[in-house]
């Protein structure tokens, strides 16, 4: 079976680690890595890798895995997808979802391509646990429960700031989907916290939640890429009242999500040309070989 070409755009934390999980998976080859500065000191680690600065220079791709900050997803996109390459992102913002997936889905059409986006663990897979306990309580209440851990999208939303030279947001679990940003900073010189402080806020990352910023000599030594999950729905069965449903997980962060990356990059090669978010694909299309074998292994 002809094996699908993958292309890593981006090679920080998620990068690193969906190039890991495409080393690990049989029905995949790496067509290369897409850095900012090419080659130009190229890791150890890619050594046997075609490691450019534009995709156009890589041969044979069927599919981007665009491992870059969230808010530069869909320029990517809009640059790879007329190329003839699919492509799949972690985009994280839950509330500018719906507007994303609508203007992909026309390109997506247009090009004859398949995006699959929003598909890291949350929003991504978290979703389609969602999916799954809203469908066996429709009435009821949902909520869902982040960390403590470290979160890679608000991290990276703060170290955009001006006069922030590194930054880590740690997500604290108040209860009942309610949570507290713990945000340490390292200034440049001639920063003023307050001013960080300020742009940190108004930002739609933490405009809705609980935020307190604190400066830091050293960022590193806080770094901590676990985080976690509790999914918890309480609601009705048909006419049955008191169905409790829950699911926890513990994980490192950007691992997981490197993994979810691969896996819909492979399902984007079994979709019709369009939009999709985790919850529009059959889960079965996240595996590797033939349906029948997961359904008499799983079913």
């Amino acid at each position: 079976m002809k094996k699908i070409r993958a292309a890593v755009v981006g090679y920080g934390n998620i990068g690193r680690f969906a190039l890991q999980a495409l080393e690990a998976a049989d029905d995949f080859e790496v067509a290369g890595i897409v850095r900012r500065h090419g080659a130009e000191n190229k890791p150890q680690e890619l050594a046997r890798y075609d490691v450019v600065s534009d995709i156009r220079e890589l041969k044979d791709v069927d599919v981007a895995i665009l491992a870059t900050p969230t808010r530069s997803c869909e320029e990517y996109a809009q640059q790879i997808l007329p190329l003839g390459i699919n492509t799949v992102d972690s985009f994280d913002i839950h509330t500018e979802i719906s507007g994303y997936r609508q203007r992909m889905d026309e390109l997506c059409k247009k090009t004859g391509r398949v995006s699959v986006i929003a598909a890291g663990w949350d929003p991504g897979s978290d979703s389609v646990v969602r999916t799954l306990i809203e469908s066996l309580a429709p009435k009821g209440l949902s909520y869902t429960n982040f960390g403590p851990g470290m979160s890679m999208g608000h991290s990276v939303c703060v170290r955009s700031k001006e006069g922030v030279r590194e930054a880590l947001s740690v997500t604290i679990p108040l209860g009942e989907g309610i949570h507290r940003r713990m945000v340490y900073v390292e200034l440049e010189e001639g920063a003023r916290l307050e001013d960080v402080e300020k742009a940190i806020k108004a930002d739609p990352y933490f405009a809705h939640d609980e935020t307190h910023v604190f400066q830091v000599e050293d960022v590193d030594s806080l770094q901590d890429m676990g985080h976690g999950v509790n999914l918890v729905r309480k609601g009705v069965s048909g006419q049955t009242q008191n169905q409790r449903f829950e699911f926890n997980m513990s994980i490192n962060n950007p691992a997981l999500t490197g993994q979810v990356l691969v896996n819909v990059a492979r399902a984007s090669m079994r979709q019709q040309p369009g939009c999709y978010t985790m919850i529009e694909i059959p889960v079965v299309d996240l595996l590797p070989g033939e349906r029948e074998q997961w359904v008499k292994r799983l079913v």
